[in-house]
C-alpha cells in the first residue's frame, strides 16, 4: 500500500513539474512560481487524502455501506409517500382476505369477504367502530343497546314504537337517526336506524335503510361489492 501511495504521489508530481517546465512565463494568467505553489498544494492534498483513505479504509467502507443503506431507506420512504394511496388500497385488500369484517376500499367501491356464511363488516356509526352483519332482508339498520350507546345515541330516553322481527321473535324498536354511517370509503349521512330493546338482538344488522342508498351492491362469489354514488 505504501508503494502505491508513493507511486501516485510521484506520478502527480512529475505531471505537475512537466506542466511548469512547458509553461513560458505564465499559464492561465499564473506565474511559474504560482504554478509551482499550486502544484505543491494539490500534491499535498492528494497525498493526505490517499493516506487517510488507506489508513481508515475499513471505517470508510463501513461508512459508505451505512450511507448507502440509509439512502435506500430514504428512497423507499419517498416512494411509499408518493404512492401512499395505492399502498393503502393494497393493504386493505390483503387485510380483507385475512381479517373477516374488514372493508377493503377507501373509495366509493368497497369489497367485503364472506365469513362463517355471512357478510360481516366493521362499520363506523357516528365515528364509533361497530361490528355489523349485512342483512338484505332487514328493512332498516337495527342496532343493539350497546352499539347505540357507543354511537352516542340517547338510549335512556328512547320510545319503542316500531314492531320488528328478530331471531328471538317479534319485539319493538325505537326509531332514531344516525348522523353518519360509514363502511370503508362509503359514508352516508342522516341514516334512519332502529334500536332494539335490550336482550332482543344478538347482532347489529346493516339493512336496507343503508343499502338502498347505494348505487349498487352485488355478491361475487365469496365477496360482497358495494358501490356508493360519486
Amino acid at each position: 500500500m505504501r508503494r502505491l501511495l508513493w507511486f501516485m504521489l510521484a506520478t502527480l508530481t512529475a505531471a505537475l513539474l512537466a506542466l511548469v517546465a512547458r509553461s513560458e512565463g505564465s499559464t492561465a494568467g499564473l506565474a511559474q512560481l504560482d504554478i509551482a505553489a499550486l502544484a505543491f498544494k494539490v500534491g499535498l492534498v492528494v497525498f493526505i487524502g490517499t493516506l487517510a483513505l488507506a489508513l481508515f479504509r475499513e471505517r470508510f467502507s463501513r461508512a459508505v455501506d451505512s450511507a448507502l443503506f440509509w439512502i435506500v431507506i430514504a428512497i423507499l420512504f419517498a416512494i411509499g409517500y408518493a404512492y401512499r394511496g395505492e399502498l393503502r388500497d393494497v393493504a386493505d385488500r390483503v387485510m380483507a382476505e385475512f381479517l373477516p369484517g374488514h372493508a377493503a376500499g377507501r373509495t366509493r367501491v368497497v369489497e367485503i369477504g364472506r365469513a362463517s356464511g355471512n357478510f360481516s363488516v366493521t362499520a363506523q356509526l357516528n365515528g364509533a367502530r361497530v361490528a355489523m352483519v349485512i342483512d338484505t332482508g332487514a328493512t332498516s339498520v337495527v342496532l343493539t343497546q350497546d352499539a347505540a350507546r357507543a354511537a352516542g345515541l340517547p338510549v335512556e330516553v328512547l320510545t319503542y314504537t316500531v314492531n320488528v322481527e328478530t331471531a328471538n321473535g317479534r319485539t319493538r324498536a325505537a326509531p332514531v337517526t344516525l348522523d353518519s354511517l360509514a363502511v370503508g370509503g362509503i359514508v352516508e349521512r342522516a341514516v334512519p336506524v332502529l334500536i332494539a330493546q335490550r336482550g332482543q338482538l344478538r347482532s347489529n344488522l346493516l339493512g336496507m335503510s343503508f343499502l338502498s342508498r347505494l348505487e349498487s351492491w352485488e355478491v361475487r362469489g365469496e365477496k360482497l361489492v358495494m358501490r356508493g354514488y360519486p
